[in-house]
């Protein structure tokens, strides 16, 4: 007796349509262009995740060299003068106090100038 193996085919080709969808043209309707579509995808996915963690991290920094330019310090001054003060947070942290709390960063901007 044969196996037919039309279900398990189907069944596999359905899963990866719908890892497709909204791709443009024939990326999202057939099946052996969706294959290639979704494999490159996976890769652009997995490149934008490590992006991500720069681009954050530099709009962190960004934010807090403009925060402390009023003081008359550099972002790197800072940096360097909150090392000395043993005062360790980072720029995650410095930048939400920047945004939601500024009265607290200028207290903190202080501490470091005197360190």
């Amino acid at each position: 007796m044969r196996v037919k193996r039309g279900l398990v085919s189907r069944r596999k080709h359905n899963k990866l349509l719908k890892l497709a969808e909204g791709y443009r043209g024939s990326r999202s309707r057939l099946v052996r262009v969706a294959k290639q579509a979704v494999l490159q995808a996976g890769q652009y996915a997995m490149q934008g995740r490590k992006n991500k963690k720069r681009d954050f991290r530099a709009l962190w920094i960004t934010r807090i060299s403009e925060a402390v330019k009023p003081q008359g310090i550099s972002y790197s001054v800072f940096i360097n003068k909150l090392k000395k003060a043993n005062i360790s947070l980072d720029r995650k942290i410095l930048s939400d106090l920047v945004v939601n709390d500024p009265e607290t960063f200028k207290e903190l901007v202080a501490k470091a100038q005197k360190a």
